[in-house]
C-alpha cells in the first residue's frame, strides 16, 4: 500500500507545475533507480496554466537524486530527434524542472511493473513472436538514426575499440571498490579479451530496452519510455535484456524482422548479450558508487560476489 503523504507530496508537487490531478488515479512504479514515476488523470480543466486539461492522463517522473537530472537536457533534445524517425510513440515533455519531468501518457501499457511488495508483474507473453517482431522493427528504427545528429543532441559517442575500453575501465573501479568474485571476473576477462564477441560498429542505442520501458497494445509495441540511458555504442545493450528472457526461437524471430528492415547483426550478437547481462554488476556497482547509499552499495556487493555478502 502507498503511504499516503507519498500521495499528498506528488499531488502537491505536480499543482506547482500547473496539473491539477484526480488522487483516486494515481498509481506509482517505483521500478526505476534513478526516477519515481507515477501516473494520474486530470481533476478538472479548471485550472489557468494551459498544461491542464480534464481527463488526460499525465506522466510524471520525480527524480530520486539531485544527480538524477544531469542528463535531462540531452535526453531532451534526443527525444526530439528521436521521435520524428520512429514509428512508436515517444515521451513529449511539457514540464521539465529540477524537481519533475511530466508528459502525456503514451498509448498502450508496460509490458512489466512492480506489485506493491516490490514482486514483478508481467502484463505481456516473453515468449510472444509478435511482440518479438514489434521489438525486432522498433530498433531497426531506431539504429538507422545518423549518430552524428545524436552526438549533435549531446549523446555520448563510443565508436566500437572504446566500447570495449569502456568496459575495461568500469569493470576495474568496481573491482578497486568491491569484492568481485573469481568466477565473474575470469568470465569478464575472457569476454574482453575475445574479438569475435565485439560488433565492428555503434549505433543510436537506448540502452535499457525491456518491458517495463515498452508499451505495448496487443503484444505490439506503441511506445517507448525512459531514454535516460541512450548513447551512441554497442547495439546488443539493446537487445541484451530480450535475449535474457526470450526462448530462443523468439529470439531468433526479433533478429529475422530486425535484419529483414535493415539492421546489422553479427554471428555472436547473442551471445554478447549474454555477456552483458553476466556484466549488469558492473553498472549496478557504478551506481552504488555514485549514489553513495549504503543499501545499494550492499545489493551491488550481493551481485558481484554472494558469498561475500552472505559472510
Amino acid at each position: 500500500m502507498r503511504s499516503p503523504d507519498l500521495t499528498t507530496s506528488l499531488l502537491d508537487l505536480a499543482a506547482t507545475h500547473g496539473l491539477d490531478l484526480d488522487p483516486s488515479t494515481l498509481t506509482i512504479n517505483e521500478m526505476g533507480l534513478d526516477f519515481r514515476v507515477a501516473l494520474a488523470t486530470t481533476a478538472s480543466s479548471s485550472a489557468t496554466s494551459p498544461n491542464d486539461s480534464a481527463g488526460e492522463r499525465w506522466v510524471l517522473r520525480v527524480p530520486r537524486r539531485p544527480d538524477a537530472l544531469k542528463r535531462a537536457e540531452v535526453e531532451s533534445r534526443l527525444l526530439d530527434l528521436v521521435g520524428p524517425q520512429l514509428s512508436v510513440a515517444v515521451p513529449q515533455w511539457r514540464v521539465q524542472a529540477t524537481d519533475l519531468i511530466a508528459y502525456p501518457a503514451l498509448p498502450g501499457e508496460p509490458g512489466l511493473t512492480l506489485d506493491h511488495d516490490g514482486a514483478p508483474l508481467w502484463h505481456l507473453d516473453v515468449t510472444s513472436e509478435r511482440y518479438a517482431r514489434s521489438l525486432g522493427a522498433f530498433l531497426a528504427e531506431l539504429h538507422a538514426i545518423d549518430p552524428a545528429d545524436a552526438a549533435a543532441a549531446g549523446v555520448e559517442v563510443l565508436p566500437p575499440d572504446e566500447v570495449r575500453t569502456r568496459w575495461a575501465q568500469d569493470m576495474a573501479q568496481v573491482a578497486a571498490e568491491f569484492q568481485v568474485s573469481p568466477a565473474l571476473q575470469d568470465r569478464w576477462s575472457a569476454w574482453l579479451a575475445e574479438d569475435s564477441f565485439w560488433p565492428a560498429f555503434s549505433v543510436v542505442t537506448h540502452g535499457e530496452v525491456y518491458p517495463a520501458h515498452t508499451l505495448v497494445v496487443d503484444e505490439e509495441i506503441t511506445a517507448v519510455l525512459d531514454w535516460t540511458t541512450a548513447s551512441v555504442g554497442d547495439p546488443a545493450r539493446d537487445f541484451a535484456i530480450h535475449h535474457a528472457v526470450a526462448p530462443p526461437e523468439v529470439f531468433a524471430a526479433t533478429l529475422e524482422e530486425y535484419v529483414r528492415r535493415g539492421g546489422r547483426i553479427w554471428p555472436r550478437l547473442g551471445e554478447h548479450g549474454a555477456e552483458i547481462m553476466a556484466a549488469g554488476p558492473v553498472a549496478y556497482g557504478l551506481f552504488a558508487l555514485q549514489s553513495g547509499v549504503a543499501e545499494h552499495r550492499q545489493a551491488a556487493q550481493a551481485q558481484l560476489n554472494p558469498e561475500t555478502a552472505a559472510g
